[in-house]
């Protein structure tokens, strides 16, 4: 990251077309890892990670935010602090920490309208949460509008010292996170303008550098190893938008983890990664002592490596500090989601046959007029949120707004979500997230045989190509209201989303534990 403040600091940045002047451009450093007990201020700051300077809504003052750095069995306690300035952009916030189950603390999760009224300008709230039972690769980012794509996006990771794969790898430190996210050059209250498939990113940042288009030859990434050693990559989808085909150049990679869940390992070539999915993956650095292209390619039309695009470099131990020259593929270990399964081999909960779990929904995406769909309906932020409703006495699915959005899900219940995908909504592959929950996907994209044996769990799944027909499965362990949303977030913006309301006879277990400065957000925020 300190390429980051090189580049903040170089004279040579492209015009940003009136961005607004928020102070000088580089302060004194703000830390790269956070403790689980921490503040986390927000603020606008002008950068210039593709060598386009703009103003941005930012963690700490980076981007990627700092790494909020915890160990299993950590509780949080996270102080977010609302100092936005600029009017170009949302002056409210919240913080969704990505997915963290929220195992009873559903008011923590931060999302804006479901869970909690957003933090208003200059205000500031206490998320208070601990993560029984869960490892791994995590994130967080803005839930509110889309304005996770104007900065505030940061990596969360929760280390294990009892991993069961920790024979196979020797480094897993803050150097071996890799962020993969797009980026704009205009705020996104003017991207949300935009109709039909329009938004188009600038330039893809890999650990918050890239290069744009017809701009200048701005730093990359560059990621340091040994020749010998076995890193764990921790690769994460920050996108607000695209999806991109990972790869580095001569090397594979073993997967041993998916969205915070240990898997059986298994070795590709090139890895999918959707908006909001991660990936563990150890790579050998047994090859030549040189520098090697890493590669992160969206399905967008005309993109290219060319001039650098879209890429960081992996430079060995005495390599000389110049650009790779090596070249991508063959591609002969393709990804393949139906070849994942837990390491700890759970499987699927309820009868083993699609159709006949407790619950079964079939939700259908679609798109009317430029706003996306599910079952008919287009998601509206409701005037209150979710979970205020139903502390405040609705009793009944139908008092739930927004009107048709809410499915309300009884205790205990093996919940089946089949995600058919018909083609109506465009767009796609749609990443679908489901807070509160980790589920067994026990129907995976481009594959139509169910596995109820050993499912791969984990939190954001795709809903694959036009005839495809994902299926999930978990069970309703976890009172309160989760969303579930298609995590491009502009299709979020645009109503891709419901929300499942959990275990309402539970719900007072919840009430017991909120805070009072949570009841304030709401009597603050506009």
């Amino acid at each position: 990251m300190q390429l980051l403040y090189t580049l903040l600091a170089c004279s040579f940045l492209a015009p940003s077309h009136g961005a607004p002047d928020f102070g000088p451009l580089l302060p004194s450093p703000p830390p790269f890892t956070l403790p689980p007990v921490t503040q986390l201020s927000i603020f606008n700051k002008v950068i210039a990670p593709d060598g386009f300077a703009r103003s941005a809504t930012l963690a700490g003052g980076i981007f990627p935010g700092p790494l909020i750095k915890a160990q299993k069995g950590d509780l949080f306690s996270i102080s977010v602090l609302n100092q936005l300035q600029d009017e170009n952009m949302p002056l409210l916030t919240s913080i969704h920490w990505h997915g963290i189950r929220q195992l009873k603390t559903n008011w923590a999760d931060g999302v804006a309208f479901i869970t909690q009224c957003p933090i208003p300008q200059y205000g500031s709230f206490l998320h208070q949460f601990s993560a029984p039972g869960q490892t791994g690769t995590y994130w967080y980012h803005s839930h509110f509008s889309t304005q996770y794509c104007d900065g505030l996006r940061g990596p969360l990771v929760i280390y294990d010292p009892e991993d069961p794969h920790r024979g196979l790898y020797d480094v897993d430190d803050e150097t071996t996170i890799i962020t993969l996210s797009d980026w704009y050059h205009d705020p996104s209250t003017q991207l949300n303008k935009i109709t039909g498939r329009g938004v188009t990113y600038n330039s893809t940042l890999i650990n918050g550098l890239g290069r744009y288009p017809g701009g200048p030859k701005s730093p990359l990434a560059v990621i340091n190893v040994k020749q010998g050693l076995r890193y764990r990559f921790r690769v994460i989808g920050l996108s607000c938008d695209p999806s991109y085909n990972f790869t580095i150049d001569g090397h594979n990679m073993t997967i041993i983890e998916a969205d915070g869940v240990e898997t059986v390992p298994v070795t590709v070539d090139s890895l999918p990664v959707l908006p909001g999915q991660r990936y563990s993956v150890v790579v050998h650095a047994d090859k030549p002592v040189a520098n090697y292209w890493v590669r992160a390619l969206s399905p967008f039309p005309n993109q290219t490596f060319a001039g650098g695009l879209n890429q960081a470099i992996l430079r060995y131990n005495s390599a000389p500090d110049e650009d790779p020259t090596s070249s991508s593929g063959p591609f002969v270990l393709p990804f393949d989601e139906a070849m994942l399964a837990s390491f700890g081999s759970i499987p699927a909960p309820g009868f083993p046959q699609i159709g006949f779990a407790d619950v079964n929904l079939n939700l259908v995406a679609g798109n009317v007029k430029g706003r996306f769909t599910l079952n008919d309906v287009s998601f509206q932020n409701p005037p209150i949120s979710v979970l205020l409703q139903m502390l405040s006495g609705a009793r009944h699915p139908s008092e739930l707004l927004p009107k048709g959005s809410v499915y309300e899900l009884p205790p205990n219940k093996v919940v089946e979500i089949t995600l058919p995908n018909t083609g109506a909504a465009p767009g796609g592959p749609h990443p679908i997230h489901l807070h509160g929950h980790n589920f067994a996907v026990v129907r995976v994209a481009g594959n139509s045989t169910p596995n109820f044996v050993n499912p791969i769990w984990r939190d954001t799944v795709s809903m694959g190509a036009v005839g495809d027909n994902v299926a999930i499965r978990f069970v309703t362990d976890n009172p309160g209201p989760w969303f579930l949303h298609c995590h491009i977030d502009f299709h979020l913006n645009k109503g891709f989303a419901a929300v499942m309301a959990e275990t309402r006879d539970e719900i007072p277990d919840i009430y017991a534990n909120i805070p009072a400065a949570w009841y304030d957000l709401c009597s603050t925020s506009d």
